[in-house]
């Protein structure tokens, strides 16, 4: 005899199905989850906050009712207050929300960027002008300099040379950069750290009024003016 297939179609997935106005999450697995939603919040009572409701502390049984009678999810933005901070709100919008806002505050943020330049205790002054000229242009273009110098076996005797040598390329750069961090000695290394000095805003120029041109004098107006005096005859 043939033995029959217990396979009778699709199967369903396991676990409660969604609400109306609740998506199921990807894969069933909430634990990658920032927030606590739903009935995977474990607080006897919370308080809820937000236009669409009537803020107060609610038991949570009866905050899950007024979220599905709008058909939108229980949030638990605050898990460590007493009791836990809750909003009724579309947790997938929600979600899409905040990715954006973390986006753009990335965007925002300026990279610094750090370029290293060498010396050895002893550089010659032709190597150290070559360097100081790349320092320069990393300035220019908003980058931060690091600047040390390697002390290779017995050259360490010579740190005090090194420190010289680093303060003078401080010197050097103080019309493009500011020292951040005065030489340390780190290990075989002493290194200083330099960044970009930010440019003054320019001063608008106000347009300048055209002069007014001196009219032409008459005779008559050099003349000098004089004041007949009328007497009153008796």
């Amino acid at each position: 005899m043939e033995k029959k297939s217990n396979f009778g179609g699709p199967r369903r997935p396991m676990g409660p199905r969604p609400r109306p106005g609740q998506r199921p999450g990807r894969g069933g697995d909430r634990r990658n989850d920032p927030y606590a939603t739903n009935e995977h919040i474990r607080a006897r009572e919370v308080r809820l906050v937000g236009d669409n409701v009537e803020q107060g502390i609610y038991p949570i049984a009866q905050a899950l009712r007024i979220a599905e009678k709008q058909e939108l999810d229980l949030v638990e933005i605050s898990p460590n207050a007493e009791p836990p901070v809750c909003r009724i709100i579309d947790y997938q919008k929600f979600l899409y929300q905040q990715k954006k806002r973390q986006k753009e505050q990335k965007q925002k943020a300026a990279k610094v960027v750090v370029k290293e330049i060498r010396f050895g205790p002893q550089t010659d002054d032709h190597d150290y002008n070559f360097k100081l000229k790349h320092a320069q242009g990393f300035l220019k273009e908003g980058s931060k300099v690091k600047a040390y110098v390697f002390f290779r076996g017995r050259s360490i005797l010579f740190k005090e040379q090194g420190e010289v040598l680093l303060l003078r390329f401080a010197n050097d750069l103080e019309d493009l950069g500011k020292v951040e961090m005065m030489p340390v000695l780190e290990g075989k290394r002493m290194s200083i750290m330099l960044a970009p000095l930010k440019a003054a805003p320019k001063k608008e120029e106000k347009p300048r009024q055209p002069k007014k041109e001196a009219q032409p004098v008459s005779e008559d107006d050099n003349a000098p003016e004089t004041e007949v005096a009328a007497e009153d005859k008796e």
